[in-house]
């Protein structure tokens, strides 16, 4: 069996991820979305928040998973669920710099797990979790940004 690891922080997830999920699970027999932490980024929504809104978004994808780590380096997660391959979404060549250090850094770690990088569609080039929150405060209308079934939830938290 073929299985890739998709991690992110995922706050929330985009149009542009669910691209790449839907992209990387026609590639592989499962496909595992790790919402995981970044100690960089301040968060808008909880791991198990940013799960649910993932799962409602691919629930008729049979194939995805949809889990949260905040314990385990991600290159060890995916040893442990036997996954092949990390996936890695790309929109720009400023991506690259650091998604490749990850890569060579994870693969010193665990050698037998390759790094995929996946670009993106050239429609979601410009889009992050950063620009659909920014976005929203101002009142514009996500639905060229995020999947229909979480719109909800941003805008709540937003005027929360």
């Amino acid at each position: 069996m073929r299985i890739a690891l998709y991690p992110g922080s995922f706050d929330p997830i985009t149009l542009g991820h669910l691209n790449i999920i839907r992209r990387a699970a026609r590639i592989f027999d499962a496909l595992h979305v790790c919402v995981m932490v970044n100690s960089a980024k301040q968060t808008m929504f909880t791991l198990d928040e940013r799960a649910d809104m993932i799962r409602r978004t691919v629930r008729r994808l049979e194939n995805v998973v949809v889990e949260t780590r905040d314990d385990m380096l991600l290159v060890k997660h995916a040893k442990d669920i036997g996954a092949g391959v990390i996936i890695k979404g790309l929109r720009a060549v400023s991506d690259f710099d650091w998604e490749f250090q990850m890569a060579l850094a994870n693969k010193i770690v665990e050698p037998d797990i390759e790094t995929l990088f996946m670009t993106s569609s050239s429609k979601y080039t410009y889009l992050s979790s950063t620009v659909v929150k920014e976005m929203a405060r101002y009142g514009v209308d996500l639905g060229d940004f995020v999947p229909r079934e979480i719109i909800d939830d941003i805008l709540a938290r937003i005027n929360k």
